[in-house]
């Protein structure tokens, strides 16, 4: 978690200028906050890297993408095709707008793959929810060509892949829409918190009234602005903006001292048979806060996970049993467990969510262990954590004799 290894004065600064003002909500004020706008500032930090046109914060990942999709124009009833290896966020974006999931295999990217779309599109598609998983990034080239072909939206959930990158654009940019989160566990935190990014004016005009009730943000009374649609209240308080602030700042050093450390394990771990790395379709734009493992098979992935845990080496994660990130888990959505009636439950649907079958998937998440990178690793401590991996995988794959 590197954002959350960094805390510091500069944090401490950003959060007491907003409590000597008293100021915690983003909009107006404007006498009594003394020019302090940290939503702002934290949106303009976030242009910087991404190099995003517009860019509006929100009060987390989750409300980021679900308001990515709304300012996309996607809603009730439309098919968006989805990847089954996601925070679960991604899902329930698209159930409460009232448009339908549609799961895609995924490929060794550990994102959707072109394929995996085509087989699964129909003529209810309506868009794409790409979700770039562990810090890498997607076959872009290839999920393009099928968007653009079948004439499909596609929105980027790049809540774990903040400061990553294809070909040189930052990812959350290739779509109509886009998002990021920063919650406690990401690369950049604000304790909990989301952006939405676009290159799209109107996209961007429908972000910022859609997730403030639908306020057009004109004019110094708050209680006299103009309503042009509806919406609901995702806003981001000042306080939670303030830490992303910082945050943010730090990211590009954080990056470089990622993509050491991972490189170091990588290294170290390559001359491991039986083991191979997730695929980078542009290594160069990696924001390396993961390194992600296959094990020959789910057996020996299972094998290695319990050598992991009797050697307790700790920050890594086994998907395929986890119970956020992966379908296998998913059973309040299977069962369509929910508080009140969503549209998923009075359609005809794609798919049986409890039948449905999704071989490469579970193949690849099977044989998946994935190891958070921290930035702070000294290099004794690489050598220490290489060695403990390597001992817990020839263990786990040795060969058993009677």
């Amino acid at each position: 978690m590197p954002g959350t290894e960094l805390f510091g004065e500069e944090e401490r600064k950003e959060v007491n200028d907003v409590m000597q003002t008293g100021i915690l909500m983003r909009y107006n004020h404007d006498t009594l906050r003394h020019n302090h706008w940290k939503a702002r500032e934290f949106e303009e930090e976030v242009k910087k890297i991404t190099g995003a046109t517009y860019a509006h914060a929100v009060s987390s990942g989750s409300t980021a993408i679900a308001t990515a999709l709304a300012a996309a124009g996607i809603g009730a009833g439309d098919e968006v095709i989805v990847p089954p290896f996601t925070f679960i966020a991604s899902i329930e974006a698209v159930l409460f707008i009232g448009a339908i999931p549609v799961f895609a295999e995924i490929d060794e990217t550990l994102c959707l793959s072109a394929e995996g779309i085509k087989k699964v599109l129909t003529p209810k598609t309506k868009a794409v929810c790409l979700v770039h998983m562990c810090g890498g990034m997607a076959d872009m080239d290839a999920i393009l060509n099928v968007c653009k072909r079948q004439g499909i939206i596609l929105v980027e959930d790049a809540g774990q892949a903040f400061a990553a990158s294809y070909k040189g654009k930052q990812v959350g940019l290739f779509g109509k829409t886009g998002s990021y989160s920063f919650d406690f566990f990401k690369i950049a935190t604000a304790g909990e918190g989301g952006v939405l990014v676009t290159n799209d004016e109107k996209a961007y005009q429908l972000a910022e009234t859609y997730s403030d009730h639908g306020h057009d943000h004109k004019g110094a009374n708050r209680g006299m602005e103009q309503h042009p649609i509806l919406g609901f209240n995702y806003r981001i308080s000042e306080l939670n903006a303030a830490v992303g602030v910082a945050q943010t700042r730090r990211v590009p050093m954080i990056v470089k001292k990622n993509r050491f450390n991972k490189a170091f394990l990588m290294n170290a771990l390559s001359e491991i048979p039986g083991i191979r790395f997730s695929r980078l379709p542009d290594p160069a734009g990696d924001s390396a806060t993961f390194l992600n493992v296959f094990l020959p098979d789910t057996e020996a992935a299972k094998r290695t996970v319990e050598e992991l845990n009797k050697a307790n080496v700790g920050g890594f994660n086994y998907w395929f049993l986890n119970m956020y990130h992966f379908i296998n888990q998913w059973d309040h959505l299977k069962e369509m467990r929910t508080a009140s009636k969503l549209t998923a439950q009075l359609v005809p649907l794609p798919q049986d969510y409890k039948k449905l079958q999704l071989p490469e998937s579970q193949e690849v998440i099977g044989k998946l262990i994935s190891f958070g990178i921290r930035c702070t690793w000294t290099e004794q401590e690489l050598k220490d954590l290489a060695a403990k991996i390597s001992a817990c995988v020839h263990k786990a794959l040795k060969p058993i004799t009677a």
